[in-house]
């Protein structure tokens, strides 16, 4: 099983909103930080937002900040980002990430390397 399979990206326009899905395995899942980064072409990774899975706490980047949610389904072994109201901007291959260990949840939001677990990646296309 893959380590993490994300799933609901597609094409929509903008003020429009997805939901990004997750799916973990259980190995994957107990990790302490989950994650959602995205990545256009020609760019570095960013972080988008993370969550503490054990306390629930979560933190967001400036440019998603009151737009995006991220939020967890331990039931399903499932994180999500909701997004809403999305800009062109927004526009990237959106990736989710575990990591193992702890830290400070806005320094790890900018150092993808922290990140051991990876999925393929879904794309989220926002027209004007």
């Amino acid at each position: 099983q893959e380590p993490l399979v994300e799933s609901g990206g597609g094409s929509v326009q903008a003020g429009e909103s997805l939901r990004l899905s997750c799916a973990a395995s259980s190995y994957t899942i107990s990790r302490a930080y989950m994650a959602w980064f995205r990545q256009v072409p020609g760019k570095e990774r960013e972080g988008v937002a993370i969550i503490n899975r054990v306390v629930g706490a979560t933190y967001y980047d400036d440019s998603v900040k009151g737009r995006f949610t991220i939020s967890q389904d331990n039931a399903e072994n499932t994180i999500y980002l909701q997004m809403n109201r999305l800009k062109p901007e927004d526009t990237a291959m959106y990736y989710c990430a575990a990591r193992t260990g702890g830290g400070i949840m806005a320094h790890l939001l900018s150092q993808p390397t922290a990140f051991t677990y990876w999925g393929q990646g879904t794309q989220v296309t926002v027209s004007s």
